[in-house]
């Protein structure tokens, strides 16, 4: 069996909307490594699109999954509950930030959490209206889609999509959009598409991901609480990407001086396994009647048994120290590179949710050309990167935050070879 053979079998077997950007499959991992069917090793700064901030297969994550297997491995919460679920809540609760008592709910995928946010924002308020922005993602489910901010590829060929969904502009000083600028694009909308008093929820990203790790400004944060303040809309954090130590502190929210209604979060929250959450005000968690949340595989107790050994590991390993010790490294090498770069026009970072933007060096225009390249010539010599931006023209790095200190240089010095090469 080898790559070649498998990818042969992987375009008979399944369809080509399931896009795949490696050619290399998987055989084992650990950590922050990868190995093929061929036996070719890979140092991953993907982690699963930012599930794994604790790593491939951490020692306590597998064996709190074992342990459970030995239990049960599903009851449906909601038919047969389990402690497990309560205490991972109360855990949830106690960390959260958000304003006052805080209650949260499992779910299974990101986009489920968001869907489920909207539940309640609509629930706690009797409104319709939701409002997002440019640049952001929220899922692929047709309620995520709606609300998700870029076109290519998740929502082509698949409208029409549900109604009472608007976009504001996200700041984005590379782009010229400033705080001012986004906040007057609210006030737009608000005289031009809906009515504030008609608006459940306004939903953002701390750091936008698909769409090139935008960073929030505190700024826009406060004034963003003020507004939905003064017109009783709710402020949603999306932090499915965000969440779990990747930014220096286990929300990104916690950055900010104001703190969200409502936060839904997924990815690294139980290392791998399946499972998202909704956590938020009491009283606005409370607003849906009894069945009008849950799933049938929602908060599944081998994943919620990972997730209390994610909360032990971020907590016993300083994971949030970690990465910002990461970040500061990485945006260092990545400093450096940009004095013989000169396709590099920005770089982003918060934590470890850093990013580089990448502009053709004549033109000054976005360059999802010089990323592919970069990235071809990665996985070449052994390191897989991500791109993202509404051009593409974005790396964004999501190595595991455990990722050995010799391992993590070897990285770097492959990605500071690559730039100065183009």
């Amino acid at each position: 069996m080898n790559n070649s053979e498998l990818n042969q079998r992987r375009l008979s077997a399944t369809p080509r909307g399931v896009g795949v950007m490696c050619d290399f499959y998987a055989q084992k991992a650990e950590n922050a490594t990868l190995w093929d069917v061929e036996g070719n090793e890979v140092i991953d700064f993907a982690a699963g699109i930012a599930v794994l901030n604790t790593g491939h297969r951490h020692p306590r994550i597998t064996a709190a999954v074992e342990q459970q297997l030995q239990a049960f491995t599903h009851t449906a919460y909601q038919i047969v509950p389990y402690e497990s679920y309560v205490s991972l809540a109360e855990r949830i609760n106690a960390c959260a930030p958000v304003e006052g008592p805080c209650k949260t709910a499992f779910f299974t995928t990101g986009a489920e959490a968001v869907e489920n946010a909207v539940k309640i924002a609509r629930a706690a308020t009797g409104r319709p209206g939701l409002i997002t922005f440019g640049g952001g993602f929220h899922g692929r489910t047709f309620m995520t889609m709606a609300l998700t901010g870029k076109v290519a590829p998740y929502k082509i060929g698949f409208g029409p999509f549900p109604g009472s969904v608007f976009h504001a502009q996200y700041p984005n000083a590379a782009h010229g959009v400033s705080v001012d600028d986004a906040m007057a694009s609210l006030h737009r909308l608000f005289k031009t598409d809906i009515a504030a008093d008609q608006v459940a929820a306004i939903i953002l990203e701390p750091v936008q991901g698909e769409g090139g790790f935008n960073v929030a400004p505190p700024a826009f944060t406060k004034a963003l609480r003020a507004l939905c303040d003064q017109h009783g809309i709710l402020l949603v954090a999306d932090e499915v990407q965000t969440g779990f130590a990747r930014t220096g502190r286990l929300f990104a929210m916690e950055h900010h001086d104001v703190k969200p209604d409502l936060i839904t979060m997924a990815k690294s929250l139980a290392g791998g396994m399946p499972l998202s959450a909704v956590a938020g005000r009491a009283e606005i968690m409370d607003a849906p009647a009894p069945g009008g949340l849950g799933g049938t595989y929602a908060g599944n107790p081998l994943a919620v048994a990972a997730a209390h050994a994610v909360l032990d590991v971020i907590t016993e390993e300083k994971l949030c120290q970690r990465a910002d010790e990461l970040g500061s490294h990485l945006v260092e090498t990545l400093t450096q590179a940009r004095q013989h770069c000169p396709a590099i026009a920005d770089i982003r970072a918060l934590g470890s949710m850093v990013a580089v933007e990448l502009n053709d060096p004549k033109s000054g225009e976005p360059s999802p050309a010089l990323v592919q390249q970069v990235l071809k010539q990665a996985r070449e010599e052994g390191l897989l990167l991500l791109s993202c931006g509404i051009y593409g023209n974005v790396i964004r790095f999501l190595y595991p935050l455990t990722i050995p200190d010799a391992q993590f240089s070897r990285a770097l010095d492959i990605l500071s070879r690559i730039l100065s090469r183009i």
